[in-house]
């Protein structure tokens, strides 16, 4: 049973990741379109925000059903989820508030949010990779 959680939870990883590659894309197809950014903005936020919930609800089922300790492992996810969500939150506070028409503002706004979701998928691909070497007992956390 607890294989099968934590089968769920490296799934919804797996998607989560696919959704931050693909919303690289979101600036590249409003390029022309400032009131199109904030709002595809704002429906990536939405989905983000889903999608990290699910991965985050998923990891703690696991974690309690399965009578796992609550590991230092465990603390990095937990802190890498609420960084994670801090920073979206802001990013998509930041583009809701801008006077996004401006062409100059609309350039900054769109290398923000590249960055923001750079920073995104390294977090997550980072997080992987250490539990890819926790699980082949390369480290021991």
């Amino acid at each position: 049973m607890l294989e099968q959680m934590l089968s769920t939870h490296s799934i919804l990883v797996k998607i989560f990741l696919g959704f931050l590659v693909a919303g690289l894309f979101i600036p590249m197809m409003t390029a022309k379109n400032p009131l199109g950014f904030r709002k595809a903005s704002f429906i990536y936020t939405m989905l983000f925000q889903g999608i990290a919930t699910m991965v985050a609800f998923s990891g703690l089922i696991a974690m309690i059903t399965g009578e796992m300790p609550f590991s230092i492992a465990i603390m990095i996810m937990v802190v890498l989820w609420s960084a994670m969500m801090f920073l979206e939150i802001k990013k998509y506070k930041l583009i809701k508030i801008a006077k996004i028409e401006n062409p100059e503002t609309h350039k900054v706004l769109k290398g923000g949010f590249l960055k923001i979701s750079i920073v995104q998928i390294l977090l997550v691909t980072l997080m992987v990779i250490l539990m890819v070497l926790k699980v082949k007992d390369i480290i021991a956390i």
